[in-house]
């Protein structure tokens, strides 16, 4: 049976928990999360990710061909430059979420909280802002 023919379930017997222990790999890595929080905002090109994140452009590069085969990036060419964007919402909220728990680890009261309380008529809300009660 192939991937796409399972239903998708969230139950400890999933046929995705092993991938789902790929992407978690893909992404124990400092650049590549950088990655992802720098595409959150739309797409980038090679160049605009090395700027933004000090790194050479040659190993943003490599960085962004691993997160394409695990699909969490997609990209797009226009002349002979390349530019990526987040192949879909996932991957945003995961290392949002990630984030998010690394400041419950590390803070008495995370700023993601703080923000929250600045703003009480967003107390619908989740970690990512959007509305809670269904998938978005």
């Amino acid at each position: 049976m192939s991937a796409g023919t399972h239903e998708c379930s969230l139950d400890e017997n999933s046929p995705y928990v092993e991938y789902a222990v790929e992407i978690l790999t893909l992404l124990a890595d400092a650049t590549r999360v950088r990655i992802i929080l720098a595409l959150r905002g739309g797409e980038l090109s090679v160049n605009e990710l090395a700027e933004r994140l000090d790194r050479p452009g040659p190993a943003i590069s490599q960085h962004l061909a691993k997160l394409r085969m695990g699909r969490v990036v997609s990209y797009r060419r226009e002349g002979n430059r390349m530019y990526y964007s987040l192949a879909n919402e996932h991957a945003r909220k995961l290392v949002a979420d990630a984030v998010f728990q690394a400041e419950h680890a590390l803070e008495v009261e995370p700023a993601h909280h703080r923000a929250r309380a600045a703003n009480p008529e967003r107390t619908d809300r989740d970690h990512t802002g959007r509305a809670q009660g269904g998938h978005p």
